[in-house]
């Protein structure tokens, strides 16, 4: 991937150009996401498998269900979102968004490269 690139903003995109309606690319693009998630999830524990102990696991199954829960609510929310609107609002947030890291970056008012 191409750092500051949306990845579940391309993969809507392609289902868009491949003829899916906005809701299909949407579930599409969160059930690309699962796989994704788990790996990334799966390789930080093994890399880091040596800083946790056994107290940590009630935290980390507390954890995961409050994530998963919030996640399908928000998941929900914006699927019906997309079902009945079209991308346009998030369009312009990332083109407002870019331009205020842009200008921050080039202003010096933040220094982006240690967010990377």
């Amino acid at each position: 991937m191409i750092p500051g690139t949306s990845r579940s903003g391309a993969t809507i995109i392609g289902g868009l150009f491949l003829g899916l309606s906005r809701k299909a690319a949407a579930e599409f693009s969160f059930l690309l996401a699962i796989p994704t998630m788990f790996a990334a999830t799966a390789y930080d524990l093994y890399k880091n498998w040596q800083l946790f102990d056994a107290g940590d696991i009630p935290l980390f199954v507390v954890g995961g269900v409050a994530s998963f829960v919030s996640a399908l609510i928000a998941v929900r929310t914006l699927i019906k979102f997309v079902s009945r609107h079209d991308y346009t609002v998030f369009a312009w947030y990332r083109i407002v968004f870019g331009g205020v890291v842009l200008a921050t970056a080039y202003s010096g008012l933040v220094d982006w490269g240690v967010a990377v």
